[in-house]
């Protein structure tokens, strides 16, 4: 799934492409894309682009008729900018926006759904409003020095309403970095531990940021997974102390770790079959 540095870079792409671009139009190919009624996404139709910017894992698009639109494009869904626009309608196709000579195509791989499209109104923020701080704002600083959550670590990070941005694949990479169990959590850190999360969470979160400026275009690869240095990759070498790096397994996902970073030695091979560790 896209997170917070892909959406971020492909927000400054596009706005460099398409601020000042009149939508010519807008055609929809799934009628499980669209998540609002009213306005229409026929509405932005003649409004020019304002400004694009990202907000968590949406994209933002802000129109001069002072209309919005949001963009998520769930796990599987890729944009692709096309140069001139195409007529035809490729596998997965979810909506494209027409701008001259220029299209944003949105499709989404596989069999499930999960991307969409809003089309907010003035003062409407929608599922903006839901939104928790994103990783560089004082305000995922302030719930790391203070919470007291029980809550996992792995499992904070990933809930949109504590903290923006951040899905199962930076918080495997940051909980690595920081050299803490996926399983902790911030009621039982003390400040040095807490310090060093946030410090792992943001220069993990830079670092990509700062690799995803050098992509050009939409984000149209079929499969984003090897942008990780954890994630994914368990049997491989840790990227900090070199051991195999071990998975707990779910029944839709997995979490991957290193037993020597970050749980002191010991090794949880399934959560189906073993305790959680603490």
């Amino acid at each position: 799934m896209p997170e917070l540095p892909e959406m971020r870079a492909l927000a400054e792409r596009l706005e460099a492409r398409l601020q000042g671009a009149a939508l010519e139009n807008f055609r929809a190919y799934s009628f499980s894309f669209l998540k609002t009624v009213q306005p229409t996404p026929e509405a932005l139709v003649g409004s020019t682009v304002a400004a694009l910017h990202s907000r968590g894992k949406y994209l933002v698009w802000s129109f001069g008729n002072d209309l919005r639109t949001l963009v998520h494009l769930g796990n599987a869904g890729r944009l692709d900018l096309e140069t001139p626009p195409k007529a035809t309608k490729p596998k997965g196709a979810l909506a494209r926006f027409v701008f001259g000579r220029q299209a944003v195509l949105i499709r989404e791989h596989g069999s499930e759904r999960r991307a969409g499209l809003w089309v907010l109104g003035p003062g409407d923020d929608g599922v903006l409003a839901a939104l928790g701080p994103e990783p560089f704002e004082e305000g995922f600083a302030e719930l790391i020095a203070n919470s007291g959550d029980r809550r996992h670590l792995h499992t904070l990070l990933r809930d949109q309403h504590s903290v923006a941005g951040i899905g199962r694949g930076y918080a495997d990479d940051a909980l690595n970095r920081a050299g803490l169990s996926p399983f902790a959590t911030l009621a039982g850190l003390d400040t040095a531990g807490r310090t060093r999360l946030l410090d792992a969470v943001r220069s993990v979160l830079a670092e990509a940021l700062d690799a995803e400026r050098q992509r050009v275009g939409g984000l149209s690869e079929t499969s984003l997974g090897d942008r990780f240095l954890v994630h994914r990759r368990a049997g491989s070498p840790c990227p900090r102390c070199g051991r195999r790096l071990e998975r707990v397994a779910f029944e839709s996902h997995e979490i991957v770790y290193c037993p020597t970073c970050q749980t002191a030695g010991r090794v949880l091979a399934d959560r189906r079959l073993s305790r959680l560790l603490r």
